[in-house]
């Protein structure tokens, strides 16, 4: 096992409304508190780094009308023998995450689709259910998102602001991420 005070980790990351940087901020300081050292950049910034020289690389990616951005996959492709060389990991933020048939990357369905669509195999994955935020919306987004609320039974108060984040779990994903072990070369 890799000693956590030697780890440099990158938390690359990708937001619509802000909420998966504060995901980012709380593995953060999971992982300093467990002597690594951590670099949070959004993922359009990323390639202005030296990606080899981190130890370990997360990518985390929120979820909109269904689909991560398409700079998400375009990072992964583009650093995926990188990636491979490496302890790394993905998660996905999303409001389908509050459900518990829907809360691991084996039965969320936007994790699931992404997952397959891509040809890096990540080590570790995780989903989060993200955050609620009405007032903070346009007024097309709001409606929409009150619409898909309607129908898979979420709160449709245009005043409601729901975090559904269990931040416990994210706190175990950065302690299980300090902990990896370097992957095999052709393991997959």
């Amino acid at each position: 096992m890799t000693d956590p005070a030697a780890q440099r980790i990158l938390l690359a990351y990708a937001t619509t409304d802000g909420h998966t940087l504060r995901i980012c901020q709380r593995l953060q300081q999971v992982m300093e508190g467990l002597g690594s050292q951590v670099t949070v950049t959004l993922l359009a910034h990323a390639d202005a780094l030296d990606l080899a020289s981190f130890d370990r690389i997360v990518v985390g990616a929120s979820i909109r009308y269904g689909h991560h951005q398409p700079l998400v996959a375009e990072f992964i492709n583009r650093h995926q023998a990188l990636l491979e060389s490496r302890p790394s990991a993905f998660f996905s933020v999303n409001i389908v995450a509050r459900k518990p048939n829907k809360n691991t990357p084996e039965t969320n369905p936007y994790i699931r689709k992404f997952l397959k669509s891509i040809a890096w195999k990540p080590v570790l994955t995780a989903v989060f259910a993200g955050k609620l935020d009405y007032p903070k919306y346009g007024f097309i987004d709001r409606q929409m998102i009150r619409f898909i609320m309607l129908i898979t039974q979420g709160p449709t108060d245009p005043k409601a602001v729901v975090e559904f984040t269990d931040w416990s779990k994210v706190e175990a994903f950065g302690r299980q991420m300090c902990t990896l072990q370097v992957p095999k070369p052709g393991a997959a």
